[in-house]
């Protein structure tokens, strides 16, 4: 589970900005919104951030993709001289020569709480450490630090990292200037290493602008029989007319292969094929959407692609939010509430909050549905707020941090524009 992330010198942040996941000492919606942690220990289930266009919301997640996909690809995808794909806070001279910088702390599917740092220009790594604790005290597993002066490396190994004195020299060796020790090593089969890094791969999922949810993850559900069922809950549960899905493969593409029909998509289905097969031409699969007439129990079909963007983009997201609740995912999505209506994105969010997340999975979004913002729904350690000040660095900062006063409120300034929602924040600390 996610418990913090930090980010200095990325994009529209310059200054370290810190979104925590850490559950305060509020006792409002315990059983809801806190997971069943220890009480040293109490992480929030959700959390949403508000924020003006442009006051860099999108990028407090920019930078937690910019972390995710360093640890994943920078051995393997990156070659020498290759650029690290950051950016640093360029209204400024001082930072734009700086590294960016990205700290996560976390706990992994083995039960362990890791605290892991990198930092990073375009042109190399500069910083990075490991520290682990796997038995409540901290264990400083390695550091590496670049001099830019000096322009050496210094290593560092603590006595609990496991690894002979000759594996550690290769794995050191093997890590290029622009690839992250923690990539490198994994790729040379360090298994101390491997719950850290699946963890930061696997289950830190993150949807920024032009990335989408997975539709295949939907209708692989769909052609389940097994999984079938899933679906339909999840779809009923948002009270949105549907009765049933019904999925029809068509093996014979139309002449007009080039133009699919409204709610069909073409995929190549060659999973399970024996090796050496010819490969298998491709199929429509097409979602009827069907529902019940008001007057009668007929029902009329309609294809996905006729419903609502709403429906369609509430389908597309069905697969990928049961797969987060059954991994138990730390899932953060960029503008929840785009194409959606509020009564389908307070749906999402309140799966967060249900029974159905046993595994503790966690949601952290941008929005702009001030509906959200309901002492029935969140907490105040669950919501942040971020703006731009004059020199057009991006600051984020929870609820908590202020008063719940109106006239305090007022004065912070964050009632401006269309966040004017007074009655919430003068009464949510009731």
């Amino acid at each position: 589970m996610l418990i913090e992330f930090s980010v200095a010198n990325f994009r529209s942040i310059r200054a370290g900005q810190k979104l925590s996941m850490v559950a305060s000492s509020d006792a409002a919606h315990l059983q809801r919104n806190v997971t069943g942690q220890t009480k040293e220990l109490r992480l929030l289930r959700s959390a949403v951030i508000y924020g003006p266009n442009a006051a860099g919301k999108s990028n407090v997640l920019r930078a937690v993709e910019t972390l995710r996909q360093l640890v994943q690809n920078s051995a393997t995808s990156f070659q020498e001289g290759h650029a690290i794909p950051v950016t640093p806070f360029l209204f400024a001279q001082a930072s734009s020569e700086e590294p960016s910088e990205f700290e996560i702390i976390f706990t992994a599917d083995d039960g362990v709480r890791y605290h892991y740092c990198c930092a990073a220009s375009s042109e190399r790594v500069f910083k990075e450490w490991l520290v682990a604790y796997p038995h409540g005290r901290a264990q400083r597993w390695f550091e590496r630090e670049y001099s830019a002066e000096s322009k050496t490396q210094r290593w560092w190994f603590g006595p609990n990292f496991s690894a002979e004195r000759a594996e550690r020299k290769v794995w050191q060796e093997f890590t290029r200037d622009n690839a992250l020790f923690l990539s490198t090593a994994i790729q040379l089969n360090n298994a101390q290493l491997r719950p850290a890094f699946n963890w930061i791969t696997q289950k830190l999922i993150v949807l920024v602008p032009g990335v989408d949810m997975n539709p295949f993850l939907s209708l692989n559900l769909l052609r389940d029989a097994g999984e079938h069922e899933q679906i339909m809950r999840f779809m009923r549960a948002a009270d949105i007319g549907i009765d049933r899905l019904e999925l029809l493969e068509e093996d014979h593409p139309s002449p007009t292969a080039g133009k699919l029909p409204p709610g069909a998509v073409r995929v190549h289905l060659e999973v399970g094929l024996p090796l050496g097969s010819p490969p298998q031409a491709p199929k429509h699969l097409r979602v009827l959407a069907w529902h019940k007439r008001a007057d009668s129990n007929e029902e009329v079909a309609l294809d996905m692609g006729d419903e609502s963007d709403g429906t369609q983009k509430l389908f597309e997201f069905s697969g990928g939010w049961l797969r987060a609740l059954e991994w138990g995912a730390t899932l953060l999505v960029d503008e929840l509430d785009r194409s959606l209506h509020p009564h389908m994105t307070r749906f999402l969010v309140c799966l967060f909050h249900s029974r159905k997340n046993e595994k503790n999975a966690q949601l952290v979004f941008t929005t702009h549905d001030t509906t959200l913002l309901d002492t029935e729904l969140l907490r105040r350690d669950q919501i942040w707020f971020v703006e731009k000040d004059k020199q057009g660095c991006s600051h984020l900062y929870s609820l908590l941090e202020y008063s719940p006063r109106k006239d305090e409120a007022l004065e912070r300034g964050y009632l401006k524009g269309r966040y004017g929602a007074i009655p919430f924040i003068g009464s949510i600390g009731g």
